[in-house]
């Protein structure tokens, strides 16, 4: 089918042509004959670059130059957000009905802002969490949407993302029966059953530009699905970087998937043993300037370091323990094709879009905290690894390659080349999920009744896969729950949010940790927790992330770190007697590391003591500024101002990572840590000598310059 036969705007068809876009693919024709651009719901399931983004963009650009309406682009990932931002950001320069620019906004965090500010956009581009966030605000450009697209919808069956997806997409079918509903994915076994869940109709392809062939890797010998073999000469290096390489050979470029961030750093190190040869000049001389702005991005550590020295000779590494600018130097030289292998953790195959000619799957087993020991990876998630093989306009064919090690290749070849993904199943019945939805849900419609709360959760997918006993069973208990602690409050048949229920469903956290936070905030009379104590507390909630667990050789440490802050640390027994915190010990990892930050212990130094990564530190203390900010929050609404300084100067700390003294100094735009710091040492304590001082004077301290120099002086003046 041709794009100009396509009822779409004029001048939607000349920007599409001048992207090189002339015919449709097959599921792209399937899925417009289906109706994708006159309203109607679809979940479309097609494999990866088979053109599903580009179904979304037409039907949401048709919307908004038409002037139907708007339209939330959801996706679990915040870098898949931006990357899809920047896909539909290319139409802003298309008119609207209106005679104004298309407008595409994207939001990603903040959870407790209104949101209404992003009702200025035409395309609104969210995370999953984000536009949950925004339902509980009840933003009022809600009612303007006229398309939701929810990509990656197979994410539904996930334990941690699946149940927000899986509440929004049903409350999005209460609230917005008008509004089209696309699902984007591309694995789903039970299709039908999702299908039938959204009140959609299917549009299933196995259709790819690039054809794929899977196999497995015995002992130098690849077996794949196309009847076809191939010997790989060994670099003596391993099997997976054999696999690896044996496509460099031909001018393609390998991705590895390996159980672990230390094992990825292990493969890429062995990989950098061979690859060189296989680099054009250019390359060598595109990867030295990669490895360069690598060193000089970010903080300077030892795995930054390893990172750029590696990227030198054509390889690089990917998981979430980097920081994310190092993330994306990495994906940018995978595109651009001087980097030739990566190795990440499975993470990057639900993430951006980074395809390679062959993907090496290096191992099977990952390792499972529930079971307690490493387990075979899903055949689903096998599968998303094979999304990622066989590069549009460079390959006619990508290749994913298992390594079959210690477990029986014929088996593997079974189950994983030929199986088939398992069924999506609901994620939604656990105690956690079950008590943040239903308060988000009652503090959304308030006096609403048990009947409507039945009556919107048995339009889940929950309830589909469930007996309805069980799902009112836990209905009850989570109500019950929210009750006691004084979350909802019942009058007559009617149910409503406490000013306290309210606050802790806006505040995005788990009712659990609202409940911690209340208990020890009444319980505190008149001491409540110093530093270490507020962190003690903070790291105890269910939302903090990452975790950082007790590891056997911290134990002696901590049990030091114990006694030492023994009258600073919180007692559970006292405070929240029936809520399971685990071992009391559990928690100081976290404390000691965030004690570490905001004693402003080098970067490279908190990763040597405590085994914290840079994007794992980064994380950690978005997280703890954010559970701060809940705790102030939830201190003000009971009425504790004489805690609000201590908690917000915390808090202003971790985001810092400072100690007490240079707060004034941080405040000011373009000082962090460091060189907060080194103002300070050479004599700024305070804001009054800044600005008493000479430009030449400021500009002489160490990493401050001339310009910034200047920026400080204007900044203290006003």
């Amino acid at each position: 089918m041709d794009l100009s036969t396509l009822p779409i705007p004029q001048s939607l068809k000349q920007l599409l042509g001048s992207q090189g876009y002339s015919k449709l693919y097959p599921p792209q024709e399937q899925a417009i004959n289906a109706g994708a651009l006159d309203g109607e719901n679809l979940v479309i399931t097609t494999p990866t670059a088979s053109g599903k983004t580009l179904i979304a963009l037409l039907a949401a650009a048709k919307i908004v130059l038409e002037g139907k309406g708007k339209v939330v682009y959801l996706t679990p990932l915040r870098a898949l957000a931006a990357e899809k931002y920047q896909e539909f950001h290319t139409m802003e320069s298309l008119p609207t009905s209106k005679g104004d620019s298309l407008r595409v906004l994207i939001s990603t965090g903040d959870y407790d802002s209104s949101g209404e500010s992003l009702g200025r956009g035409d395309i609104i581009i969210l995370t999953n969490e984000r536009f949950d966030s925004l339902v509980r605000h009840d933003v009022s450009w809600l009612d303007e949407v006229r398309l939701f697209v929810a990509d990656e919808v197979h994410l539904v069956g996930n334990p941690d993302r699946g149940p927000t997806l899986e509440m929004i997409l049903t409350k999005i079918l209460s609230i917005s029966p008008e509004a089209q509903i696309l699902a984007l994915s591309a694995t789903i076994s039970n299709a039908i059953d999702i299908a039938k869940w959204l009140q959609a109709d299917l549009v299933k392809s196995d259709w790819r530009p690039v054809r794929l062939v899977e196999g497995v890797m015995d002992y130098g010998k690849i077996r794949f699905s196309d009847g076809s073999n191939r010997e790989v000469v060994a670099t003596n290096r391993g099997f997976p970087i054999d696999a690896a390489v044996d496509v460099i050979n031909d001018g393609g470029q390998a991705l590895i998937f390996a159980d672990s961030r230390r094992r990825t750093v292990s493969l890429a190190l062995k990989a950098t043993e061979v690859i060189p040869g296989h680099l054009s000049n250019d390359d060598r001389q595109a990867n030295v300037r990669l490895s360069e702005l690598i060193s000089k991005s970010g903080e300077e550590t030892e795995l930054s370091r390893t990172l750029s020295r590696v990227m030198k000779a054509g390889v690089a590494f990917h998981h979430a323990g980097l920081e994310g600018i190092h993330r994306k130097i990495v994906e940018d030289g995978f595109r651009q094709h001087t980097l030739k292998i990566i190795v990440a953790t499975p993470t990057l195959a639900a993430g951006v879009n980074l395809p390679a000619r062959r993907v090496v799957i290096s191992t099977i087993l990952r390792y499972s905290s529930e079971m307690g020991g490493a387990v075979p990876i899903s055949v689903i998630d096998y599968k998303q690894m094979c999304g990622r093989a066989g590069r549009p306009k460079y390959d006619t064919t990508g290749e994913t390659v298992i390594i079959s090690g210690s477990v029986n290749a014929e088996s593997l070849y079974e189950q994983y080349v030929q199986g088939t993904p398992e069924d999506l199943r609901s994620q939604l019945l656990g105690d956690r999920a079950m008590r943040t939805h239903v308060l988000a849900t009652i503090v959304t419609t308030p006096g609403i009744s048990d009947e409507e709360i039945n009556n919107l959760f048995s339009n889940t997918l929950l309830a589909a896969q469930l007996s309805s006993s069980t799902l009112q069973a836990r209905l009850r208990a989570s109500l019950d729950f929210l009750e006691k602690e004084s979350l909802i409050q019942r009058r007559g048949k009617r149910i409503l949010a406490t000013e306290f229920g309210k606050r802790v469903s806006i505040l995005y956290i788990d009712p659990l940790t609202g409940v911690l936070f209340k208990r020890v905030i009444q319980s505190s009379n008149e001491s409540i927790p110093g530093p270490t104590g507020l962190l003690h507390l903070v790291s105890l909630s269910r939302d903090f992330s990452p975790q950082f667990y007790l590891r056997n050789k911290d134990r002696e440490e901590a049990t030091l770190f114990l006694e030492q802050h023994q009258e600073e640390l919180l007692n559970s027994s006292l405070w929240i007697e029936d809520i399971d915190l685990g071992e009391p010990l559990q928690a100081l990892r976290t404390v000691m590391t965030m004690e570490a930050w905001i004693g402003e212990l080098h970067e490279e130094a908190i990763l040597k003591k405590h085994g914290v990564e840079p994007g794992d530190l980064r994380r950690a203390v978005d997280s703890c500024e954010w559970l701060l900010y809940s705790l102030y929050e939830i201190a003000k609404l009971l009425g504790r101002s004489d805690l609000l300084t201590r908690i917000s100067e915390l808090k202003e700390r971790v985001r810092h990572g400072v100690k007490f003294e240079l707060l004034p100094l941080t405040a000011l735009e373009g000082v962090g840590r460091i060189r907060s710091r080194s103002l300070y040492q050479a004599g700024f304590t305070d804001l009054s000598k800044l600005r008493n001082a000479t430009l030449d004077r400021i500009a002489s301290v160490s990493k401050i310059g001339l310009a910034l120099a200047r920026s400080l002086k204007e900044q203290v003046r006003n």
